[in-house]
């Protein structure tokens, strides 16, 4: 098949060279032909010598991003390889089993896709686009994933720009629309480690459950027994469910959205978990901070996972600069002893600028904190050695003080 060919730069060559999937709009491609997000072109050097082919979406920042390094065509049978390897990886690396059916099916270049993400909830998938580029290509895509997964439904959830003007109204918003079998009920029952969480698939920007949490809410389990936690930028209360769960004898989740405080409480009843038992506040989390410390409130493990960018009536938070204030002002809080679990997902900030973050926090609060623990996303969100944006997450367990873990 006879495709447009452009020319990428010295720059761009040397990148895909290094087996970076995306390049990057530069005055080169500003040369380029006219063309369409969706369209296939075949990258080549200077001397015309191809490279890869990739996905066109003329106009964003990542103007193309590669398929493969070879001449390909995109179809329902390429796309059904590719699904089929992303499975195969899941079931031999995943440690998926009977107590979790919500994980993540494609993780875009992980498994060379790039741009692209499916995941699965239950007998629903959920597809979400994050470059146009696949726009003219989702019913092909749908179709392979009929085929391969054979699903009780598909939904796509649209990736809207300037999300975080819309975050603060996203849950009466139908972001959500079911491309082919049949609708899923409000308040989709889905399971992970073993407990029951409630997702939306039509309404809100997001299904109400982050699957990269999935291990390390595993892992909290098994330092909460009869400890008291703070969990900070609640959301919809996965991690409060599981540390309830697990045995805490008390959990405080803090958020300043009302629905998903209310959504938090539906999840701790989806579990047969008593939420008078437990502490739910609806606030910025820097005044209730403040107030539980007039409070003289203590407790042995505080979390905090917050989204990397949030505005409420009284103030804004960044991962950036941010993370030191929130933890500064948390460490009062914590036992000595006690641990800071900390968390984030911002893709810009890497791991060696989140533990500055850590430390500068550590330094405004006049606290030690020795880190024992320093993870990422799950096996089922894998991501290439030659594109480090694909780790993104970042979760820390910390010790606060000189003594021993409590």
């Amino acid at each position: 098949m006879e495709r447009k060919k452009v020319v990428v730069g010295p720059e761009s060559v040397r990148m895909l060279e290094l087996g970076h999937p995306w390049i990057i709009a530069d005055a080169c491609t500003k040369k380029w032909p006219a063309g369409t997000a969706g369209e296939l072109v075949e990258l080549v050097d200077g001397s015309g010598r191809f490279l890869a082919t990739a996905l066109l979406d003329p106009g964003e920042r990542v103007v193309a991003r590669v398929l493969g390094r070879e001449r390909l065509i995109l179809n329902k049978e390429w796309l059904g390889k590719r699904l089929r390897a992303a499975l195969r990886l899941r079931e031999a690396h995943a440690g998926l089993d009977d107590g979790t059916d919500a994980w993540r099916l494609v993780n875009g270049e992980g498994d060379g896709l790039p741009g692209l993400t499916v995941d699965r909830y239950g007998e629903y998938l959920m597809v979400q686009l994050y470059s146009a580029a696949w726009r003219p290509h989702l019913k092909a895509l749908t179709r392979a994933l009929e085929e391969v997964l054979r699903p009780a439904g598909i939904y796509e959830k649209s990736r809207p720009r300037k999300t975080r003007e819309l975050e603060a109204v996203s849950d009466t918003k139908r972001y959500g629309r079911l491309l082919s079998g049949t609708p899923a009920p409000p308040r989709l029952p889905v399971r992970e480690n073993g407990l029951t969480f409630l997702v939306e698939l039509e309404q809100g920007l997001n299904t109400g459950l982050f699957l990269d949490q999935r291990k390390n809410r595993r892992e909290l389990m098994g330092r909460v027994a009869g400890r008291r936690v703070l969990n900070l930028f609640a959301y919809t209360g996965a991690f409060s469910v599981a540390a309830a769960a697990a045995g805490a004898s008390l959990v405080t989740g803090v958020d300043a959205a009302p629905t998903y405080t209310d959504w938090a409480k539906a999840n701790f009843g989806a579990n047969r978990l008593n939420p008078k038992r437990h502490e739910f506040i609806v606030g910025d989390c820097l005044d209730v901070l403040e107030e539980l410390q007039r409070q003289k409130k203590r407790y042995d493990i505080v979390l905090m996972d917050p989204p990397s960018f949030s505005t409420t009536a009284r103030s804004r938070f960044t991962t950036r600069g941010g993370t030191s204030d929130l933890v500064a002002a948390a460490l009062p809080l914590l036992e000595e002893g006690g641990l800071l679990v900390t968390s984030s997902n911002h893709q810009k900030v890497d791991v060696a600028d989140y533990l500055k973050e850590l430390r500068r926090g550590a330094l405004q609060g006049g606290s030690e904190l020795r880190v024992i623990s320093l993870s990422g996303q799950p096996e089922d969100f894998p991501y290439p050695v030659t594109f480090p944006e694909g780790r993104y997450l970042k979760y820390a367990v910390s010790v606060k003080g000189g003594g021993l873990p409590r």
